[in-house]
């Protein structure tokens, strides 16, 4: 099992020191949450029995890829996750640029969760159709995808329309950073199993996971492609708990830095 930092478990002054500290002692990945904005106004929940969201609205938020890239500079061989970037909030020229800088100047170590995100104040303050999400970071996804790989792109399309286009340069990894898809819906799983390489639960417990993964792998042989899918999921730092999350079929653990959790003791 590959193991992993998840950042947004860590105070943001840290990040630097505890992402170096995981590279000299080989952890696997550091991952960064993120957002664009979290408006004021923003009730309502998305996790049955809340009634407010997860997240203040003063919390402190970073553009991840520029983040990612200075950690970048500071670390030799640990790998760099967002978890998870909403794609559809963005043009995927933006998206493209940003990925493909990070997996550049990190020497190929980009790893790319996206998610169709959750809060509906947020893209109602960018001035776009949340009912329209899913549609939306679906074609995102594949124009993303095709300026990584195709030589000139052109595309028409419900969201985005541009002529023909070239996008240089590629990213290191070929044909693209591995694309982690973020969420717990059939939506979700489903771009997991045909445009992903990775599916990173967010709300799943640990039993529900294998039945979730094989849908995924009925889903991806429907396909074509190769079965396995790695599952990306927040597993508590001890061996225990590592055990059950691998026998359930979980590729890598993001878990709580220990000098994290002694703090708040």
């Amino acid at each position: 099992m590959k193991i992993g930092i998840a950042l947004g478990t860590v105070r943001p002054e840290r990040w630097a020191e505890v992402s170096c500290e995981a590279d000299r002692l080989g952890y696997e990945s550091v991952w960064m949450p993120e957002h664009l904005v979290l408006p004021v106004a923003s009730d309502g929940s998305p996790y049955a029995g809340a009634d407010h969201p997860p997240i203040p609205s003063d919390v402190s938020v970073f553009d991840a890829f520029a983040y990612l890239s200075y950690l970048a500079g500071r670390t030799e061989q640990i790998r760099f996750g967002t978890h998870v970037y909403n794609i559809g909030l963005r043009h995927p020229f933006v998206v493209a640029r940003a990925v493909t800088t990070l997996d550049i100047v990190s020497g190929g170590r980009a790893e790319f969760g996206v998610g169709a995100s959750w809060l509906e104040a947020e893209w109602d303050a960018v001035g776009l159709d949340f009912a329209n999400r899913g549609r939306r970071v679906d074609e995102a996804i594949s124009v993303c995808q095709r300026l990584w790989s195709d030589p000139v792109i052109e595309h028409h399309g419900e969201n985005f329309d541009f002529g023909p286009v070239m996008f240089e340069p590629k990213p290191v990894q070929s044909p693209w950073p591995p694309m982690h898809i973020g969420g717990d819906g059939a939506a979700a799983l489903r771009r997991a199993a045909l445009v992903g390489d990775g599916w990173i639960p967010m709300n799943h417990t640990l039993e529900q996971i294998p039945p979730a993964a094989a849908r995924i792998a009925a889903l991806r042989e429907q396909a074509g492609r190769a079965a396995t899918v790695e599952i990306t999921m927040g597993v508590e730092a001890d061996l225990d708990a590592l055990r059950r999350a691998a026998q359930a079929g979980v590729g890598r653990a993001l878990v709580r830095p220990l000098v994290e959790r002694a703090r708040d003791h």
